[in-house]
């Protein structure tokens, strides 16, 4: 199997990443950078040994495949031109900025027989990762994102900044349609919403509460799972998840686990149990492009789909039209 070419658009902070790990990639021979501000692009290419290309059509003419790391407002236009031009794409989240944008790509990439991953990257955060083997059926799921404000990314409502990233878990969990949203949120210091919180209801019944902010004085990126006879909390930050579950027949007490004591009345007493999942010792960012070079290889479907994006992006549209609304019934400025 030929290693597949690939290159970068967009070398800042989060391209630059891209840049570096796919250089180092194994299967990959990495073309170059490519970046509407050239000295950058110059200088990222200095650093890591590669070419910096003046034009994005002379940068396709030496690529297989392509990671769009650029702002959210570009996506769209980039990405349409690598898959007329026959590239496979990694496009950073949110995949585009409307679902119009994001349909035609999906569009496009069929009708070339394309491969388009989108950056979701907490699908390969370590607590997430080793909850592969748990039975997971959550019924109410709390997540919070919370970050220091930072001007990289204001581009966006904090919806489609930071909530994304855990309305997509969300969806990979419950696998049920939504079938009603209530959202609140404001603007604080950029001109589009910076904190918001979204309740998410399912077909199954299955309920999510989301809370993202991009103002707060401490970083925080938690999600609390409940479902029958057990709780998973997730910290995305250290990478550690823990369960806490009931089990009612000794015999099924595995090897690992920690018995915390005993619930429930005599005769009808459960043990409740403590386990830590082992983490997987993997960067998020190096192991999904790593994924993405190997789906590109072997023409494999991508761990996180182009349709996982969009049904991601129409959610987070749903929502940021619900705070609208609610604005609009309020008269919030």
């Amino acid at each position: 199997m030929k290693e597949i070419r690939t290159g970068v658009v967009g070398v800042g902070h989060l391209g630059s990443l891209h840049s570096k790990f796919l250089a180092a990639n194994k299967n990959s021979f990495f073309s170059g950078v490519f970046d509407q501000d050239s000295q950058k692009a110059m200088l990222l290419s200095e650093e890591i040994g590669c070419k910096a290309y003046e034009n994005l059509d002379e940068f396709l003419k030496d690529v297989d495949a392509v990671s769009v790391a650029t702002s959210t407002q570009s996506h769209h236009p980039i990405a349409k031109k690598c898959l007329l031009a026959g590239k496979h794409i990694f496009i950073e989240k949110p995949i585009t900025v409307t679902l119009e944008e994001g349909q035609e790509l999906i569009d496009i990439a069929s009708e070339k027989g394309l491969i388009i991953q989108v950056g979701h990257i907490e699908r390969f955060n370590p607590a997430i990762l080793s909850l592969e083997n748990f039975n997971l059926d959550p019924k109410f799921i709390q997540s919070d994102r919370l970050s220091l404000f930072n001007p990289r990314g204001t581009d966006v409502a904090v919806v489609l900044d930071l909530m994304i990233h855990d309305i997509d878990i969300i969806l990979s969990l419950v696998k049920q349609e939504v079938t009603s949203i209530a959202a609140s949120g404001v603007a604080v210091v950029s001109d589009s919403i910076d904190i918001a919180n979204a309740r998410l209801e399912f077909a199954n019944g299955a309920i999510a509460n989301v809370t993202a902010s991009r103002i707060s004085q401490k970083k925080m990126r938690k999600m609390r799972m409940f479902q029958k006879d057990a709780y998973i909390s997730v910290d995305f930050g250290s990478g550690v998840s823990e369960i806490f579950r009931l089990e009612s027949d000794p015999a099924n007490i595995q090897p690992g686990l920690m018995a915390l004591g005993k619930l429930g009345v005599e005769g009808r007493q459960k043990f409740l149990l403590y386990e830590q999942p082992e983490q997987r010792k993997v960067n998020a960012l190096e192991y999904e492009l790593d994924l993405f070079v190997e789906t590109v290889m072997y023409d494999k479907k991508p761990v996180v789909s182009a349709e996982d994006g969009l049904r991601a992006l129409k959610v987070a549209d749903q929502i940021v039209k619900k705070i609208q609304e609610y604005h609009q019934n309020f008269k919030i400025q």
